[in-house]
């Protein structure tokens, strides 16, 4: 990752470079802000940065032998700390013992969740942490010399969730801190991180990222059109994971759009029976999955509201839902869409607990004829 490869983030991306041609870069740096926002990449393109050899005026050069090393994320002067969780039947206590996995994953995708993470380690149902015991192996790793650069860097990925024991021996190296070491923190919640760690960090508070950035990167990594590539923006609200997981699932999405417009349809035409088995098909796609749908049809309403206020500039529909919405949104309006949208809250709230899907989505078809005839 390098500076370039960010989205926004100009600012601080100015003042990191300044502090590399300055020499005052800090002991310990703390990255916060939303999820999504580019804190992982942007932390891994300083540290390249400060360890390349031949610094570029305002990026790493990429040729030197320290960022081919960054590329496959194996710099020897530059250590990862990140949750974990302990499989003792495959002997994994540490994160040296998932470092092949956080390479390959880093690899992949540096605009990086936590749920992502888990799902490629496999464990989305277990407890993780930075465990006590990584507080030795930091201590040890600090403590080497380096192998063939000026500085030691210590990436830290979410501190929040380091054990309390962990989190005080950091504290006591960040007390006394050790020459031409770095640590940099990228945490998503710097409250929960230990108060005094926070007193000893320099704090680089990060923005969500525009919609307009959003977009530009869309079109330009993924050839999105302009339309889609501002929709999905809209969705993401500053979030890019969210933006590339909206582009994952088109799949998804093309079927929510068809079950959404197949809905209103047969509850326009008061097609009773045809509704009856749109509610058996859609209680069939488990709940995880329902709860998206309705969230996707209360987003698609909204759009359509909002669209037949004749607003372009707020509506943001890709071109197959504008497509259906030029004839469908004179149907959403001010007298129904208050009721709609309550109706969908109240199904997914029932959803949510464990209601039978069958009744909520046949009860939920039944009142939207109603209400579009409203």
């Amino acid at each position: 990752m390098f500076f370039k490869d960010i989205i926004g983030q100009d600012e601080v991306k100015k003042r990191l470079i300044h502090s590399v041609k300055s020499g005052q870069i800090a002991h310990a740096q703390l990255f916060c802000g939303p999820e999504g926002i580019g804190k992982l990449p942007l932390a891994l393109a300083y540290a390249r940065y400060i360890q390349c050899t031949n610094k570029g005026e305002d990026d790493a050069c990429g040729v030197c032998p320290s960022c081919k090393q960054f590329s496959s994320v194996m710099h020897p002067d530059v250590h990862f700390v990140f949750p974990i969780y302990k499989n003792e039947k495959k002997k994994k206590r540490l994160c040296d013992d998932y470092i092949d996995e956080w390479r390959k994953c880093l690899s992949e995708n540096q605009y990086l969740s936590l749920e992502q993470w888990l799902s490629y380690i496999d464990a989305e149902n277990s407890q993780v942490s930075i465990y006590a015991d990584e507080s030795r192996e930091i201590i040890r790793k600090i403590s080497l010399k380096t192998y063939e650069s000026d500085y030691k860097i210590m990436i830290i990925w979410l501190p929040e969730l380091m054990n309390p024991v962990c989190a005080n021996k950091l504290l006591k190296i960040l007390e006394e801190p050790y020459e031409k070491t770095v640590f940099l923190l990228v945490s998503n919640q710097p409250d929960k991180i230990l108060g005094t760690i926070l007193s000893r960090s320099q704090r680089i508070n990060m923005r969500v990222v525009s919609s307009e950035k959003i977009s530009e990167a869309l079109q330009r990594r993924y050839s999105l059109g302009q339309q889609d590539a501002d929709a999905v923006a809209h969705i993401a609200n500053g979030n890019f994971i969210k933006a590339l997981e909206t582009i994952q699932l088109s799949e998804e999405n093309q079927y929510f759009f068809d079950l959404f417009v197949r809905l209103m349809r047969l509850a326009y035409g008061r097609k009773i029976k045809d509704l009856k088995a749109w509610s058996e098909e859609a209680a069939d796609m488990g709940r995880e999955k329902e709860k998206r749908f309705l969230a996707y049809t209360q987003r698609m309403l909204r759009e359509n509201y909002i669209y037949n206020l004749h607003i372009p500039e707020i509506s943001y529909l890709n071109s197959k839902e504008e497509q259906f919405s030029t004839r469908f949104a004179p149907f959403i309006h001010e007298r129904n869409i208050i009721s709609l949208m309550n109706e969908l809250s109240r199904a997914e709230s029932d959803i949510s607990q464990n209601a039978n899907g069958k009744i909520v989505f046949f009860d939920l078809a039944i009142k939207m004829i109603m209400l579009l005839k409203s």
